[in-house]
């Protein structure tokens, strides 16, 4: 990192105020006098609604409007939802139901937004929504992932929202019937609730027909897009702003029904309106994440080589299409279907079907780990069947690194890698010669011991544009604006110390503008582990351009060429002058001679191509039989980022996302019954990781520099999760495969694993 970065582990500025109460969340900053929303929700998963009378609830003291579906129509509003429309393997379009802001003519899933009240306070929204008369002619509830039932969308008469392919289909069965071997292997992902530490909010307030729209979201554009349909405004008309957002995990990159309705009750009674979700009504009503079946298999040569992959997933998409280009699922598997294996076709087939439950949409923290995961699991029991060891299976398949840039079936194109270089130091890091030994121990205590391996390849996802625009203020302090969106990632921290390295200014006289559509006109927000890599490549640029305005500005007031001037990262020098200012001394003499052109710099810039991030993920659990409790041990990381801009950041991301995978893994599982009623609605029933669920995690950076951006990264957000999911699989797999237990699928919960043992001991009898 020495031309690009000083690869420092620098402490997080931002967590000062974050710890001491000081943060700006948009509950926080709601203006004063805001009148208070609560959302009527559905308390049905599915049926046609026979009454929806408001009039007693708007007649209560402090109630200031109730808002319906017929409100926001005769206001002239554009009720529909952004959903994605994915092409069906034969071509036809997959089905495109309206998504209504507000419910009309049926609800689908519990928790969908009826009504909107609106009142001098909380308490008084909650009292008045009690008066509302609500009645529906209850429908089957449809909570099964397979065609026909009760039809969700009249536009998907079968609830098969689309039956998409991608791959060659032919070939993939051509290498199949002349494999020497063949394995396969159905896995179940089970659907999670995102739980942000910080809910779903906002405010709206107008202003001479102007909206500003404050959300806790991962970015400002897509919204302000969505806002201008809705209103049918002009952009100018249209303000987006994002303050401190307390987590996001993807689940808050998408825009949801609540905001369009506060903004409507914010114009027609001319107050601001603010409305904070709760816990309950946030896991009712949250995108969630996962909720996918698939059956995977593998042909093999007679070296053990495999020849063909192919993947058929039936996902839950809810109650409604994603807004983004294809329903979640599909996009992940497309992206990474390949791994980081020389495999020569592939098929992949996705059927996504309605239910009435919560849209599936999220994936938190972590960006492929459905892909991932299954591949994986696959890997792993090919192993089992082959009789090989599944560490060596991978370093035969792996794609080699006189291979690169590779070209996968699925037509992503790996830059870089050395894949048997991690896995050789992931062994010595993990320990693995002593695993045997430590099996034996927990043996020798009635425990029984595993290890699972998982090897990731993700990419970064999202406008591989950005840009950045840095301002020298008359007071010596700097502005950088960006255009991505913090939700706990440490961007402050990153981005100011980037910008200090690159030019020498104190990273404390550096603040970081994000989120406010007003301020930074066009941005690709947060997600996809896009934000560093995208954003400082931006800033490069326009630290280049900076530099050589400065250059020529110097050159006039040296009295020397142009191109007799440099800069070494601190300050300006020149062979024949006794000037040598820094970046913040030029600024000052460029205020002083009248030069405000000089004090202002944008540029955007895009990346050439994506970056692919990989690694090794090795964890060890012990069980206890007689209670079926899984205990995560050990768990070790080596990781390729490529070049590292805070390692202490870097590690952080991983640590979370290994905690989130476990928490899947372990414990974690949404429930609906077979009337569509939340069963897990909250942390009662809802079991998040704690501290004392978690091992110390180790972490080892063995970077590959990328060669698709300067400064040699590869992002690093999602991939604690992308490996997690995997490994811990894996080494719940191996502990229990001598016991005969030959299918084991999350989550580990006790009475889970009790119950896979019981089974296995009783079809041995």
């Amino acid at each position: 990192m020495d031309k690009f970065g000083k690869s420092q582990p620098v402490k997080r500025t931002e967590d000062m105020r974050f710890l001491t109460g000081e943060g700006q969340y948009v509950d926080d900053i709601a203006p004063q006098g805001s009148l208070h929303g609560f959302f009527f929700r559905s308390s049905v998963a599915h049926g046609v609604i026979t009454e929806l009378d408001v009039s007693d609830a708007a007649e209560l003291e402090g109630v200031h409007l109730v808002l319906t579906c017929a409100d926001l129509e005769a206001a002239g509003m554009d009720i529909s939802m952004a959903g994605a429309v994915v092409d069906n393997r034969d071509g036809t379009k997959g089905a495109k139901p309206q998504r209504p802001m507000l419910a009309k003519g049926k609800v689908r899933y519990v928790g969908e937004p009826v009504a909107l009240i609106v009142a001098d306070s909380l308490a008084q929204a909650r009292d008045a929504a009690e008066m509302i008369m609500f009645d529906v002619d209850d429908l089957p509830a449809k909570v099964d992932m397979a065609r026909g039932g009760a039809a969700v969308h009249d536009e998907a008469p079968d609830n098969c929202a689309f039956d998409w392919g991608m791959g060659d289909e032919a070939a993939t069965q051509a290498a199949f019937d002349a494999a020497a071997k063949t394995v396969a292997l159905q896995v179940d992902d089970n659907r999670i609730i995102v739980n942000s530490i910080e809910p779903r909010g906002c405010y709206a307030e107008w202003d001479n027909g102007r909206v500003h729209v404050s959300i806790n979201g991962q970015g400002v554009w897509v919204h302000k897009g969505f806002l201008q349909k809705a209103f049918d405004l002009e952009e100018e008309q249209v303000r987006v702003t994002n303050p401190d957002t307390g987590g996001g995990f993807g689940m808050k990159g998408m825009t949801y029904p609540e905001y369009f309705s506060v903004a409507q009750a914010a114009r027609v009674l001319g107050r601001p309106v603010r409305w904070m979700s709760e816990r309950t009504e946030a896991m009712l009503t949250d995108n969630g994440g996962r909720d996918l079946t698939s059956l995977a298999e593998f042909a093999f040569d007679t070296n053990n080589k495999i020849t063909a992959y192919r993947v058929s997933t039936r996902c839950n998409l809810g109650a409604y299409n994603s807004q983004f280009g294809q329903p979640i699922q599909t996009l992940l598997f497309s992206r990474v279907l390949m791994g980081v294996y020389d495999v020569q076709t592939t098929w992949l087939q996705v059927e996504g079907y309605y239910t009435n439950t919560v849209q599936v949409d999220a994936y938190r923290g972590a960006g492929r780990p459905e892909a991932i995961y299954v591949l994986e699991r696959l890997m792993d029991r090919a192993a089992r069947e082959l009789g090989i060891d599944p560490w060596e299976l991978r370093r035969i398949n792996f794609i080699k690194p006189d291979q690169f840039p590779y070209t996968s079936a699925t037509g992503e194109t790996y830059d870089v890698g050395e894949f048997n270089r991690l896995l050789t130091r992931m062994a010595a890091e993990a320990d693995r010669a002593g695993f045997e030994a430590r099996r034996a121990a927990d043996a020798a205590r009635g425990l029984l011991r595993g290890q699972g391996l998982c090897y990731y390849i993700e990419s970064i996802l999202g406008d591989p544009s950005e840009g950045a625009k840095v301002v020298f203020e008359e007071d010596g302090t700097v502005k950088i604006f960006v255009g991505t969106q913090s939700n706990g990632q440490g961007h402050e921290t990153v981005y100011a110390q980037f910008l200090s390295d690159q030019t020498g200014i104190p990273a404390d006289l550096i603040t970081v503008v994000q989120g406010d559509s007003d301020l930074i006109k066009q941005g690709g927000g947060t997600g996809g582990s896009r934000s560093v890599t995208t954003q400082n490549t931006a800033t490069l640029a326009t630290v280049a351009k900076m530099t050589e305005a400065f250059t020529a500005f110097l050159a006039e007031e040296m009295g020397v060429p142009a191109s007799a001037v440099e800069f070494d990262d601190e300050r300006f020098r020149a062979d024949g002058s006794n000037l040598t200012p820094t970046m913040l001394e030029v600024a000052e003499m460029a205020r002083e001679k009248g030069r405000e052109d000089l004090l202002e710099h944008h540029e955007r810039a895009t990346l050439p191509g994506r970056s692919y991030p990989n690694g090794a993920h090795v964890a060890e659990v012990v069980i206890d039989p007689e209670t079926g409790v899984v205990t995560t041990d050990r768990y070790t990381v080596v990781d390729d980022f490529g070049n590292l801009i805070n390692p202490m950041l870097a590690e952080g991301q991983v640590h979370g996302g290994v905690a989130q995978g476990i928490g899947q893994a372990v414990q974690e599982r949404v429930v609906y019954d077979e009337d569509g009623q939340l069963l897990t609605a909250s942390f009662m029933d809802y079991a998040l990781p704690r501290a004392a669920d978690l091992p110390n995690i180790s972490f080892t950076s063995e970077p590959v520099p990328s060669t698709a951006n300067l400064m040699g990264m590869k992002g690093c957000g999602e991939a604690g999760t992308v490996g997690a999911l995997a490994a811990i699989s894996n080494a719940v797999q191996d502990a229990l495969w001598d016991q005969g237990v030959r299918q084991a699928d999350m989550p580990f919960t006790p009475h889970r694993v009790w119950e896979m043992l019981k089974g296995a001991s009783i079809a041995a009898e």
